[in-house]
């Protein structure tokens, strides 16, 4: 290699780096996976150490756009959301916000199984499966305008089987190519950065075609573009073999994957979710809502007896997280909620009350992306510098706090004031939560379980957007009366957003706890150590 690490561009190849099992002596180590013995991959420090800089710019581009694409389709269903309604004939708020509830209720559910499938089969493989599986069905959705709106959330729902493809994978990757350090911190902190300069260009790009040309362009360019990043990721991203073995045959993979752990607690989240998303539009007084309310609950309260008493390999492996990280875990819950009532009441603030364009709409909410490049960085900054606690309080406050500017703005208010400053503040939640949330549990699980550690932060993040709408649904169409004037259906807006309040308040109550919890364990392993020494000193 010429001097100072150089490649002319001519000599650099983009074949797909493979990197495979050594022995102990060169810093490998061996374990033990689903009853056999298993090779670890290759170290960390090697699999970064092998890029060029062009192929490393290159591979954590495309791994960002993972997370690009999957948050862009949050966004490029919010700004055109009443155009996309008013094309099917649709106005009922219930079912509109099936749009989006759709797409992150199966990006929250089925993320653990594919965090499991990556784990088996490889994150590569199902990385570039995720991409043209969103290509596949992002085209269905844009068919989906010759059609009718059962078939547009149908495409929808099948969408988010590409982002929860996507994310974990894509998490995993970075874990699995980058040692614990300041570099693998800055790397988790540009990823994080994606998320809301995609949902920003979502908006942006969902305006577009749908206000100046036609909606189904919005999908159909994301398909090209899933291609694209599919083609770039064959060349890039390198193929990490864990040699994991398993029965070959269907019920060795069955096992493997934990079928029944997955059925249960795929099904009782999915059922959980309809019957909350569901109640806005047939109310509880339905039997069926809260029939398949109870049904769902049976299936996680069986996911978790088939995790602790049956599996062989259980989906998420419980015993390699400690009640700290379920703290986190649960701070990222609630503030994560917070958020996703926000973004959607927010938009449906601007459009119905402000009577703002999705155009207009989607430039005033461009604050979001560079303040989310900033907090990123800041973030990144400070993991190396500060407690997680204090991350998890700073972020919490941040979704509250954007929460409660947007409840309490005037309807003709100037844009200038607290709308404004909301979207100053709600970008540091964002950031700082995820980011922290999902470096803690890189760092704290082994290395064959990646996959599976990535995909509990995303699982709780998108799942949690999806069900909380359900909660600030419920809510609106109990305080509108009805919304059949202007006044009651901003009564039922701000209701929705006081929930979100409410869960982005016990965010704060929770990480402050964790703090707590973090400085007087601290305090106390200090006092035995210096009991130690005492004791030490007397002896001698």
């Amino acid at each position: 290699m010429p001097v100072g690490g150089k490649l002319p561009l001519a000599t650099i190849s983009f074949a797909p780096l493979v990197v495979k099992s050594k022995d102990r002596r060169e810093g490998k180590h061996s374990n033990y996976h689903g009853g056999q013995r298993s090779e670890a991959v290759e170290s960390a420090q090697s699999l970064a150490a092998a890029f060029t800089p062009i192929q490393e710019v290159l591979f954590v581009a495309v791994v960002c756009m993972g997370q690009f694409m999957t948050q862009t389709n949050i966004g490029v269903c919010l700004s055109p959301l009443d155009i996309v309604g008013d094309s099917f004939g649709i106005t009922d708020p219930g079912i509109l916000s099936w749009f989006m509830a759709g797409y992150s209720l199966t990006v929250g559910t089925f993320i653990l199984v594919s965090g499991r499938c990556g784990d088996l089969f490889g994150y590569r493989l199902m990385f570039i499966s995720g991409f043209c599986w969103l290509s596949l069905w992002s085209l269905v959705a844009g068919l989906s305008v010759y059609s009718n709106h059962i078939l547009f959330i149908f495409a929808r729902v099948l969408q988010g089987l590409g982002g929860a493809m996507l994310l974990p994978n894509a998490l995993a990757l970075l874990g699995a190519t980058y040692q614990p350090g300041k570099r693998k911190n800055m790397i988790f902190a540009i990823f994080g950065a994606a998320a809301p300069n995609s949902a920003l260009l979502g908006t942006v790009f969902g305006a577009l075609f749908s206000q100046l040309a036609w909606w189904p362009w919005t999908y159909w360019s994301q398909a090209l573009v899933s291609l694209a990043c599919a083609a770039l990721g064959l060349m890039v991203i390198p193929s990490i073999h864990h040699n994991t073995h398993y029965e070959k045959s269907l019920l060795g993979l069955l096992k493997a994957i934990d079928a029944l752990g997955g059925t249960g607690g795929i099904g009782g989240l999915v059922l959980i979710n309809i019957a909350w998303n569901q109640a806005p539009i047939a109310g509880w007084s339905e039997p069926y809502v809260y029939v398949i309310l109870i049904i769902g609950i049976l299936f996680i309260a069986a996911f978790f007896y088939v995790e602790f008493r049956v599996a062989e390999h259980p989906l998420i492996p419980f015993h390699a997280f400690s009640r700290d990280v379920s703290f986190v875990l649960g701070c990222v819950a609630c503030g994560w909620g917070s958020f996703g009532i926000w973004v959607y009441y927010f938009w449906r603030f601007q459009e119905k009350f402000r009577h703002a364009t999705p155009l207009l709409a989607s430039a005033e909410f461009v604050p979001v992306g560079p303040m989310g490049i900033i907090a990123c960085v800041v973030t990144g900054w400070l993991m190396g510098r500060m407690r997680p606690g204090w991350i998890m309080v700073l972020s919490m406050c941040a979704f509250t706090l954007g929460n409660v500017l947007i409840a309490i703005a005037p309807v003709h208010q100037t844009y200038w004031a607290l709308t404004f400053v909301c979207l100053l503040v709600i970008p540091w939640g964002m950031d700082m939560s995820f980011p922290a949330a999902s470096l803690m549990l890189s760092n704290s699980v082994e290395r064959k379980h990646q996959g599976v550690g990535a995909s509990l932060v995303t699982t709780i993040v998108n799942y949690s957007v999806s069900l909380s709408l359900g909660f600030a649904g419920t809510v609106e169409v109990h305080v509108n009366n009805g919304g059949t004037t202007p006044a009651d259906l901003l009564k039922g807006y701000r209701g929705a957003l006081y929930v979100a309040i409410g869960l982005g308040g016990l965010g704060m109550f929770l990480s402050a706890i964790y703090t707590f919890k973090g400085y007087r364990a601290e305090s106390l392993s200090e006092k035995i150590q210096t009991e130690r020494a005492g004791a030490t000193e007397e002896a001698e």
